[in-house]
């Protein structure tokens, strides 16, 4: 690099166009494919600490998974892939750091949505339903009519994500170092594939969480980040791309719109569950009885009105059964003593004549 004495500015010999471009950075750009970077890395780690602090991948539908995984498998190899991403890594032998970490923020956006959304593979395959949770999540799915767990689902979504990403690393390997004119095609088709997948992969989840009833392992937190995110990386790319390149950025706007759906069901249900919660904590209480601790309403009833029945003289009490048969000894004494009460006077009167014969 020459520093020119006479304009004070940075001349770079030997450079392509692009290159030039690249090497004076625009600001604002920057900035917001810096904070969308940490966006995305944050956004994910919510849904990765909820899945392993519940120790299970329920909630996630298998086909957004799958979805998602290869959608940014597709991603990535395009990227990588891209002759202008590919220019972009040469260039940076030429420019500076600062101006080369910019070029290549898009790059990395793409590779740490890929890292992160692979995670959640892996966490969904650990994870998965075991098959006693999924006999009790069978009950639960007969009662909401949503499918239950398949081990058989866990197996599909490994393989086909494996396969792809040695597919797509051999094919683009290959591309890359013996036919290099043949990427852009490969990219392009890459490209598509990885579009078509980000906008359909909510739709499966959308209707497995409306089934269910509840978001599970769903991470609320997550989407309630990946929602305006979404919008905000369409409104990024549709800044380096223009109205031109709406094929780049319209992906990222349905995709949006269909995960602010998933998060309206997910808040729909969340509140549902508070006030369940809440009605069930008014109505619950314990009834306590002075002595002997905890009782029914039945049992104390009972009580009472033997007792009531008893001190109003009525003979009606002899034939009525204690209830409570969990009273202590000592109460069980007590009121032993209590019903054996003296008889009325007509008793002790009859029982005397029958004594004497009869006689006056």
């Amino acid at each position: 690099m020459i520093m020119d004495p006479f304009t004070s500015t940075t001349t770079i010999p030997s450079l392509s166009e692009r290159c030039q471009h690249l090497a004076h950075p625009d600001v604002f750009p920057t900035v917001l494919s810096a904070a969308l970077l940490f966006g995305i890395l944050g956004s994910y780690i919510p849904q990765h600490a909820k899945i392993y602090r519940k120790r299970t991948s329920e909630g996630l539908s298998q086909w957004w998974v799958l979805l998602g995984g290869l959608s940014s498998i597709a991603a990535m190899g395009n990227i990588l892939t891209l002759p202008t991403s590919r220019a972009d890594m040469m260039c940076c032998r030429a420019i500076d750091g600062v101006a080369c970490a910019s070029a290549l923020l898009g790059v990395v956006q793409i590779g740490v949505q890929w890292a992160c959304f692979m995670f959640i593979v892996m966490l969904f395959l650990i994870f998965f339903p075991s098959p006693s949770d999924a006999d009790l999540t069978a009950s639960t799915a007969s009662l909401t009519s949503s499918p239950a767990p398949n081990r058989r689902d866990a197996v599909i979504v490994g393989s086909l994500t494996l396969i792809a990403i040695l597919s797509v690393a051999i094919i683009s390997t290959a591309l890359v170092f013996a036919w290099p004119h043949h990427t852009q095609r490969w990219a392009n088709l890459l490209g598509t594939i990885a579009g078509v997948l980000a906008a359909i992969q909510y739709l499966p989840q959308i209707w497995y969480t409306y089934r269910l009833g509840d978001i599970k392992s769903l991470s609320m937190v997550t989407m309630f980040i990946q929602v305006p995110g979404a919008f905000l990386f369409a409104f990024n790319l549709w800044q380096r791309v223009g109205w031109e390149g709406w094929s780049t950025w319209l992906m990222f706007v349905v995709t949006g719109a269909l995960q602010g759906v998933l998060l309206g069901l997910a808040i729909s249900y969340y509140m549902a569950t508070r006030r369940a919660e809440k009605d069930e904590d008014s109505d619950s209480y314990v009834e306590v009885d002075d002595v002997d601790g905890p009782a029914d309403a039945h049992t104390a009833a009972d009580e009472r009105s033997a007792l009531l029945g008893h001190t109003n003289g009525h003979n009606s009490t002899k034939n009525r059964p204690i209830a409570g048969t969990h009273r202590s000894n000592a109460s069980a004494q007590q009121l032993g003593r209590l019903y054996a009460a003296t008889p009325p006077d007509m008793d002790s009167d009859r029982s005397s004549n029958n004594e004497t014969g009869g006689r006056p």
